[in-house]
């Protein structure tokens, strides 16, 4: 079971899901965290709050930290990669646009939800993300078409903030986000390792 101490978020980590949102692409990796309370495994619902009108699909390909990273380089990075799982950063965009920082729109409970830790590739430019919204695919995105690599954003964040054994990194969705709706089930997949799916409701 993931019991990280932190969830680290990356925004706008691909140029065409900057663009779609009318965003620019960072100069520096862009960083935002989830709290832990907002796990969910597989199979669980995604619970939809009643503050929000616009609840959207994000789907990531995430990291967990397999030894303690404080200013670490890139390489030493890399080593601490300790597994690769797909994950959905949910995010409520009404609340993310009026609120001007994301901790309400990306903190709700059920709001990240987590596939099992797979195996971490010799590349990890190979990694492909892939989201289907009740089996059609709404994104696709490849590690390699990321702003930052991986090992990159774990040095960057690491110089901000000490990454602990079990933390997660979620490294940025591609284009294509969505709405989500009650009835829906939505699935994160990243191919040969690791993938989460989940039906939506709305919190009652």
């Amino acid at each position: 079971m993931l019991r990280p101490s932190k969830i680290v978020c990356v925004g706008r980590n691909y140029a065409a899901h900057a663009k779609e949102l009318g965003n620019e692409v960072p100069k520096q990796p862009l960083i935002f965290l989830k709290p832990p309370s907002s796990i969910i495994r597989g199979g669980a619902s995604i619970r939809i709050p009643t503050v929000s009108k616009q609840v959207e699909y994000e789907g990531e390909i995430g990291v967990v930290v397999s030894r303690q990273l404080r200013r670490a380089t890139s390489g030493q990075s890399r080593t601490a990669i300790g597994g690769i799982f797909a994950a959905n950063d949910v995010t409520a965009r009404d609340l993310q646009k009026s609120d001007g920082q994301w901790t309400r729109a990306k903190g709700f409970d059920t709001f990240c939800a987590v596939g099992e830790v797979g195996e971490v590739p010799a590349d990890l430019s190979s990694l492909t993300i892939t989201t289907r919204l009740n089996g059609e695919v709404r994104q696709s995105g490849r590690a390699k078409d990321m702003v930052f690599d991986i090992p990159s954003l774990l040095s960057y964040i690491s110089g901000i903030m000490t990454l602990e054994v079990g933390d997660l990194v979620l490294t940025g969705t591609p284009d294509g986000v969505g709405t989500l709706a009650a009835g829906d089930v939505v699935e994160v997949e990243i191919a040969g390792v690791s993938q989460v799916n989940n039906p939506v409701s709305f919190d009652e």
